[in-house]
């Protein structure tokens, strides 16, 4: 047997000060946060890439529009609920309507390794083009690359995408406002259990599938009641309790959720406790958070449950003038504990 070597062994959550690329810089939690802050911005500077948010609101010739762009690298390419194809357009046209915005355009731009069966990227291209069209929007433009192999991983999708900001909407983090009421639209961490079991085969009892869908639907029934909304997240990498973070500390506001009413179905709050992980860092795909004044909470949240993907809808916390910049959770026992933005990233290659 060869001695151990210490110096090759790979971390989900390493040291903050680790000299090299982790796949923990891609997971959405402290250290993507870090990246962000310290190699990107600085590189890039201005005033719209610091929005920080899913997308960028630009005005263009009078117009107010969202512009996105996203990656997608999720292993297998065929899960329960969806693939690489439905993934790519959900994803960058949930991040638009997280601006308000309804998608209106998508580019498309295919990175393949050589050797992958044509018969396999004609099922995601098809998956793609359905789900584009189930959304609502035209591929307008794109572009492919092929790299040697073992120099890729088969698939690989960037997409960028532009949507319409309608008159009176104004999402942003600085919104937030203590009072304001959390509603999360529906059950969590559904996505990354469901790419977790194909992935490592494993077997929960009963299948769990993807929650992969398109918000802009969704978005618009809610602000057709108020556009009055303060600010909306789509919880993809760092689940729901990145989300929470990203937008208390942007706000300098502090976040109490009431642990308890957080939907998390049995089947996933299963197989995270044989995993050993939080259902509140675990990704969605076609869930959003919302701050919402209080005024208007009923009606946002009565709207999202007669909404077909808002069904299941819940009020799970407040914003509170308390720990500014900071996410506590009250649990069912009575005791509170921090809800911290994760540092690494416990489900890699998940979207």
């Amino acid at each position: 047997m060869p001695p151990l070597d210490p110096t090759a062994w790979t971390c989900p959550a390493p040291l903050r000060d680790h000299p090299r690329v982790v796949m923990g810089h891609g997971g959405g939690g402290a250290l993507s946060a870090e990246l962000v802050e310290h190699v990107f911005a600085p590189a890039f500077g201005g005033e719209t890439l610091a929005q920080m948010g899913d997308s960028a609101s630009v005005s263009l010739g009078g117009a107010r529009l969202a512009f996105s762009t996203d990656s997608f690298v999720v292993r297998p390419l065929f899960f329960p609920g969806g693939s690489i194809g439905d993934l790519a357009v959900n994803g960058t046209v949930n991040d638009l309507a997280m601006s308000g915005a309804r998608a209106a355009y998508l580019s498309c731009g295919f990175i393949l390794e050589e050797g992958v069966e044509l018969s396999v990227l004609a099922r995601v291209a098809q998956a793609f083009g359905a789900a584009a069209r189930h959304a609502g929007v035209e591929v307008a433009t794109g572009d492919t690359k092929v790299v040697e192999a073992g120099h890729g991983d088969g698939i690989f999708i960037n997409t960028a995408g532009i949507g319409l900001i309608p008159a009176g909407v104004d999402l942003r983090p600085q919104r937030v406002v203590p009072g304001d009421v959390v509603i999360v639209s529906g059950a969590i961490g559904v996505h990354g259990v469901a790419i977790m079991s194909v992935r490592e085969g494993l077997e929960f009892g009963v299948e769990i599938e993807s929650d992969c869908a398109a918000l802009g639907g969704l978005v618009e029934a809610v602000l057709a009641v108020t556009p009055d909304l303060h600010v909306l997240r789509d919880p993809t990498r760092g689940g729901l309790a990145a989300s929470l973070n990203e937008i208390a500390a942007a706000s300098g506001t502090g976040v109490v959720i009431q642990e308890r009413n957080v939907p998390v179905p049995a089947p996933v709050a299963n197989a995270c406790a044989i995993l050993g992980i939080d259902p509140m860092y675990v990704a969605n795909e076609g869930k959003l958070v919302a701050f919402v004044p209080r005024a208007h909470g009923d009606a946002v949240l009565d709207a999202m449950r007669a909404h077909p993907l808002g069904r299941d809808a819940a009020v799970i916390g407040e914003v509170v003038d308390a720990h500014p910049g900071m996410v506590v959770a009250r649990t069912g026992l009575g005791g509170t504990r921090v809800v911290d933005l994760p540092v690494g990233e416990q489900l890699p290659r998940i979207c």
